[in-house]
């Protein structure tokens, strides 16, 4: 199927009629149609530039000899839902954009797409599409916000959220607090470190879904324009050649995401994205082999919140493909693989400099030898969970500490806040999980106020919810199965002692068998929190985080 569907023959004539209302001429209903998914709005900061970034795709399908026509996708700030009811709805909107962008894209028959995303759900909600799809597509992001620089120092949204626990904790005063405030995000653009947004973005250069620098570039950077003209461009040259999403995204190039995931310390929300875009192609993208990757990847860079370097330095640093040299001087990636570009995955990075080894390492001065993300498992989490390890303090590695059990993030909020958090204790979110809460909510308000409070190197966090990638310390999220279907993190108790060895990638209760079997038979399942609505409907069809929270037709 193509726009000759609606374009030509006698039997079109009132689809032609409808394109001629649009202003289409003779012209522009002759050339190949080319979608163009605009996630612009006035609400996301990442997004705000996004109609300049359109508007450049749109010049470059011109300059290339396409039709480009503009449609749109929602998007959702997680730092603005972030800590409320509105957190519910951020994850489930991965699976808005993909449904709507396939019914907009099949309704109209286009030749050809070119997604627009920039923030955390829009990236991977439209990766699906383009897989589900099958149709030429490249994507162009609306790039980072440049980092703040609060007294003398760079600083990101995760400072601002830890700056809040510092002033609850009496660190620093009210005027402080405002600096932060003021300037901590100085620019349009996804957050400034690598957090979700930024992690997927740059993935998606290495899925080889986007032309270089598509992750890094500052989004206030006339180069983005330029780019977002080059992809335009580009994405005429892939409906000529026919090449299209499942011939770039294969199981081989999920790997090399997986482990450029693990040398750029990606955030962990990855670990749920990457799976499901992969479903989309049908591929089964099992977490298991992330730990196997791991172990033969060092981890090269720590961006903000692991260290204190930002995307605009990773960018003056050489970029994605600078680390992916770096990585490939190892073997460990699959450089036969073809790219939007046209090109091989080889024949991209060949050449890429390493211009800042201080902020993309090389395997000899590496971070850590293994990658900057851990699967865990044991009888807390059979099915896996998920930690960002090179954003751990060493000392968190290997951590056992006695329960502290909230069934919703505001209840753990509390008890941080009112000071009942010690040092050694685990602090267990559940009922947060994408049945559960329903939608899986980041918890980037209690990781950073334990962090702000000065307690990230003696507490751990476990939850079946999601954290942020703006979240450091020992937090450990994706917790399957979750709490909602009776997983053992539903029958933890205060006190209960939990065992955290990230070397060694276990999480355990100190419970036998047979007290856990006990206390699952007097467990009962919670009724809904929700029972109206998109979220009662999604919640009936996710499944867990382990398979990436895809949505299921029960058959």
């Amino acid at each position: 199927m193509n726009s000759d569907s609606v374009k030509r023959g006698t039997q079109c004539a009132p689809q032609r009629s409808l394109l001629r209302a649009l202003g289409m001429t003779d012209e522009e209903i002759a050339k190949p149609m080319v979608g163009i998914v605009s996630s612009f709005n006035e609400i996301v900061p990442g997004h705000m530039n996004i109609d300049k970034i359109v508007a450049a795709v749109k010049q470059g399908v011109a300059m290339a000899g396409g039709n480009p026509v503009v449609f749109p996708a929602i998007a959702v700030c997680d730092g603005i839902a972030m800590g409320h009811k509105g957190m519910k709805y951020s994850l489930v909107t991965r699976d808005l954009i993909a449904d709507s962008t396939e019914c907009m894209a099949l309704a109209h028959a286009f030749d050809a797409l070119v997604m627009v995303p920039n923030c955390d759900k829009n990236v991977p909600g439209l990766l699906m599409a383009a897989a589900r799809l099958n149709i030429p597509t490249i994507f162009v992001s609306g790039g980072p916000m440049l980092a703040g620089h609060v007294k003398g120092e760079k600083r990101s949204l995760s400072s601002m959220f830890e700056a809040v626990g510092s002033y609850n904790s009496g660190k620093i005063d009210g005027e402080e607090l405002n600096e932060f405030e003021n300037k901590v995000c100085p620019t349009c653009g996804s957050c400034s470190g690598m957090y979700t947004a930024n992690s997927m973005n740059c993935l998606t250069e290495v899925l080889g879904m986007a032309l270089r620098g598509n992750g890094t570039i500052p989004a206030v950077y006339s180069e983005r324009i330029q780019l977002a003209k080059h992809a335009g461009m580009k994405v005429m040259e892939l409906l000529e050649k026919n090449i299209r999403p499942r011939d770039i995204m294969t199981e081989a190039a999920f790997r090399n995401a997986l482990t450029m995931d693990m040398a750029l310390g990606c955030s962990t929300n990855s670990m749920l994205h990457l799976p499901a875009i992969a479903h989309e192609c049908g591929i089964d993208l099992n977490l298991d082999i992330a730990n196997d990757i791991s172990s033969k990847t060092p981890n090269l860079c720590h961006l903000a919140p692991a260290g204190h370097t930002y995307m605009e330095d990773l960018n003056e640093a050489g970029g994605i493909y600078a680390v992916m040299n770096e990585v490939n001087k190892l073997g460990l990636l699959n450089t036969e693989l073809i790219t939007c570009t046209g090109k091989t995955v080889g024949e991209n990075i060949s050449g890429a400099v390493n211009k800042a080894p201080e902020v993309i390492r090389t395997a000899e001065t590496a971070y850590s030898k293994t990658g900057g993300i851990a699967v865990l498992r044991g009888n807390l989490a059979p099915d896996s969970c998920v930690v960002k390890r090179s954003a751990v303090a060493p000392e968190m590695l290997v951590h056992s500490g006695p329960a502290r059990v909230y069934d919703c993030e505001e209840d753990a909020m509390a008890a941080i806040n009112g000071g009942e958090i010690n040092e050694g204790d685990v602090v267990v979110i559940r009922y947060e999980g994408p049945k559960g809460g329903p939608g899986m909510r980041e918890m980037l308000n209690p990781t950073s106020a334990i962090m702000g409070m000065g307690l990230g190197s003696t507490v751990a966090l476990i939850t079946d919810g999601r954290f942020s990638g703006a979240t450091r310390g020992a937090s450990i999220g994706h917790v399957s199965p979750e709490a909602a279907v009776g997983g053992p993190i539903a029958l933890i108790k205060d006190g209960d002692i939990i065992d955290i060895d990230i070397n060694a990638n276990t999480i355990n209760v100190r419970l036998s068998d047979e007290e856990l079997s006990r206390r699952r038979d007097e467990w009962k399942p919670r009724e809904p929190k929700i029972t109206t609505g998109y979220l009662a409907r999604y919640a009936s069809l996710v499944t867990s985080g382990n398979r990436g929270a895809v949505l299921e037709v029960k058959k």
